[in-house]
This record gives C-alpha cells, structure tokens and sequence, in this order.
C-alpha cells in the first residue's frame, strides 16, 4: 500500500481502533523501527514488537505508507474464534486505511470555524445570508453585536522548541491561549475564537451592555458615546482582566488591541482592522503587555492609522462630550487660535481669567484633554480640524 496521510500518531491510532472493532482482534501499529505506536490495548504502546510475549504472535502483517513514513499494521488472530482467511483480511485492512486517509483529510469543525472568522476579518466573501447559513451549522452567533480583540501572544506560541513538531507546537499552545480567553469570559465554548497565525489569536467578543455588564461602571451610562464607540471603557477593563489572566497562563509577553464595535456582518473586518492598527502602533509608542485601543494612543492614532473616516471618527468621539457644550467649544477654538495664551483668550472672549481657567478644567473633565499640556493640545487641535471636515460634509 502506498497511502500517505498527515498525522502520524493520530492516524495509526485510528487505525489500530478501527481495525480492531471491525475484525475483533487485537491490532498494533509499528514504526519503522518496529516500535508500537498505537494499539487497542494501550499497554502495550512503546515497546518493541518483537519483545511482546507469544500471546501477541501476528495473524497478518501489512505494511503502510503513514506521512510518508514507513509502518505496519499487525494483526492477532480473531478473539471471538472465526477464521478469516488473509486475503480477506488484507482487503479489509485496505478499505480501513482508505477510508482513514480520507476522514483524517477532511478539514475539522475548529479548522471550519477558523476559516470562516479569517475570511470575515479580511473581507473575503460577498453573500452574507451563505455565511450566516454557514455560522449557523458551525455554532456561531452572529446576532448579538460583536467587537474584535486582538491577542499578540507571540512569545509565548511562536517559541522555539527543538523536542517537538513546530506545527504541533504552534497549534497546541495557540489553543492554550484560546482556552484562557474561554475561561476568562466564561464561554460555554471557543466558537468565537482563531488563532490567526503569527502568533496572534482573534476574539470576536459579544459587546453589548449586558454582555459587558460585569466590567460596566454606573456612571457610564450617562456619557455621550458615538455608537460605534459605545461601550468601550467596559471591553478595555475586560481586555485588561484577559492580559492579565493570559500573562499569569503563558508566563509570557501578551499585548492585546481592541477594535470598536461596527454594525453588521460587515462591521467585523472594520473592527478588526481597527485593532490590528491599535495593537501594532500601541506596540510602538506605548510598549509591551499593555491594551491597546485606538483612542488612547494619543497623536499617534491620528499619523499613523491611514483611513481618513478613521480619524474623523475618533475626533468625533474624542470631542464627543462637548456636543452639548457650545461654550466650551467655543473657547477651546479661541484658546488654539490665540496660541494657547490665557490672556489674549480671556481677552478675546470678554471672561475672566479665572472663568476660563475654570472653562478649561472642564473642558479636560470631560474630554481627558487638557489643552494647557502640549501633547494633549495637539491632539484635542487635530481632533477640532478633522471634526470639522465632517462638519463641512
């Protein structure tokens, strides 16, 4: 025979199970160096064939082609009396391993789910109501309105490690990583997690009030949010519990971007595409096992994200609690077009100084801008020009 399949262990494990069941006789599968390495009696799985007592003398020997390694198949004789002829027996045996090659090729649920969330991440399909058909079978809710956090847990699942297969490696540690996420939130499975290569493993996190309620303070219900913003000082406080559950898990180096939330099935790769962008600018300006979220880089997340809607919509969020302050608004504008000058501003505005200090206090309140320190002016500036682009829209 000259099958090859992937998966050495795995696949002469079901086979050893198969052919066991089928013909009822006890079944090893050897190495090329005569080892067992699978069995139906698991006693038995390490030691040399040729060591085993009489009792495990072989009916019928077949030899196979398993990942491209050399194997045999070893069959005793049937444990319930029946003769089979080897012929027959080797027919059997054939049909077995055929039918292993072909279910061990068959991609599994996990591989279904993992390529239907990185084909919505990166936009790669177009009729929404096959993918929805398509969650469905696989057990993926896509009701509820979801955010994407991104994991960079490349320390830990991309490590060397010179006594095990890489891919092995790679994918036992990224579900390690995935089973963190799981237990942190409390999931009833890993449906809405992938790891996505690189090191990097994707949550599409449910991020609605209810589901964030745990990690939702009272007052904030009361602030001026942008929809696509809403909620997102409950998902930071989430992600920071993630980070810290995932670094004590993996001992390891973890940084964590948070996208906003968008409507739609087609919302997700826009989220995601703002947390790839927090996670690598995050990484840069504001180091390592921290969360990252793209209004809280600073004068960073206006340069160095490339989508101008982007930035007019993180100016609108960041000036959002003005909205209703037009007087505070107004002095922010004469503050900057007076260069920052407390008095020419105070001047120009006819106010005390002490009124517009009192002014600018506020202004930082609520905005978590202070126009009097130079980063945060730049920033509330930038975020003044951009708002008013869309304004002029």
């Amino acid at each position: 025979m000259g099958i090859v399949v992937d998966g050495f262990e795995r696949v002469a494990e079901a086979l050893a199970e198969r052919t066991s069941q089928s013909l009822s006789t006890n079944t090893v599968v050897l190495d090329e160096r005569g080892v067992v390495v699978a069995s139906d009696q698991a006693g038995l799985i390490g030691a040399r064939f040729d060591t085993l007592p009489a009792s495990q003398t072989s009916y019928l020997r077949v030899p196979l082609r398993l990942d491209d390694r050399n194997a045999e198949i070893v069959i005793a004789e049937p444990r319930n009396g029946e003769v089979i002829s080897p012929g027959l027996a080797r027919v059997m045996v054939d049909l077995i391993v055929n039918q292993t090659a072909v279910v061990e090729r068959l991609p599994n649920t996990s591989a279904l789910k993992g390529k239907l969330i990185h084909d919505l991440l990166l936009g790669n399909w177009r009729d929404e109501a096959s993918v929805l058909r398509e969650a469905a079978v696989l057990g993926m809710d896509f009701s509820a309105p979801r955010a994407v956090i991104l994991i960079d847990a490349k320390e830990f699942i991309l490590r060397s490690d010179p006594d095990e297969p890489t891919e092995d490696v790679v994918a036992r540690r990224a579900q390690l990583v995935i089973a963190g996420v799981v237990r942190f939130f409390d999931l009833p499975n890993d449906t809405i997690c992938a790891y996505f290569g690189e090191g990097e493993v994707v949550v599409l996190k449910a991020s609605s009030t209810r589901d964030l309620f745990a990690w939702t303070e009272a007052e904030e219900g009361e602030q001026h949010w942008v929809a696509s913003w809403a909620n997102l000082t409950a998902l930071k406080r989430a992600s920071a519990g993630l980070l810290e559950r995932l670094r004590c898990d993996t001992r390891s180096t973890i940084n964590v971007g948070i996208g906003r939330y968008h409507p739609g099935i087609r919302g997700l790769a826009s989220s995601y595409r703002d947390a790839r962008a927090a996670l690598r600018l995050g990484r840069r300006f504001h180091g390592q096992n921290r969360v990252h979220c793209l209004d809280g880089l600073g004068i960073a997340a206006f340069i160095g994200v490339p989508d101008e809607s982007t930035k007019i919509d993180l100016a609108t969020h960041l000036l959002s609690p003005l909205d209703h302050e037009p007087e505070l608004l107004a002095t922010l504008d004469t503050f900057f077009a007076n260069d920052c000058s407390a008095s020419l501003t105070a001047a120009k505005l006819s106010i005390h100084r002490n009124t517009l200090a009192y002014r600018l206090d506020k202004i930082t309140s609520l905005t978590g801008l202070d126009p009097r320190r130079f980063e945060e002016a730049v920033q509330a500036k930038v975020a003044l020009t951009l708002r008013s682009l869309k304004e002029a829209d």
